[in-house]
């Protein structure tokens, strides 16, 4: 059976599809005996679904925010 610290290491690739079927069981089994888990790859998923809503390309606010945060480090600096 995998170990917590080997279900994260495959997480993504298998939120993504990428896992092989022997590979797929392995993190399912664990998935079915581990709560920890199973509310991190629950998380994951929130994740993924919030970053493909938000908009592609650079947020303008966060460019000025980072501009702002440059000018105020000059200032003190």
């Amino acid at each position: 059976m995998l170990t917590c610290k080997e279900l994260v290491a495959h997480s993504s690739d298998y939120l993504d599809g990428q896992l092989t079927l022997r590979q797929r069981l392995a993190v399912r089994t664990h998935l079915a005996m581990c709560g920890n888990c199973r509310r991190f790859i629950r998380q994951m998923k929130l994740t993924q679904a919030v970053i493909r809503q938000m908009p592609e390309g650079e947020l303008p606010e966060l460019d000025a925010l980072a501009e702002r945060l440059a000018q105020d480090r000059r200032n003190q600096g």
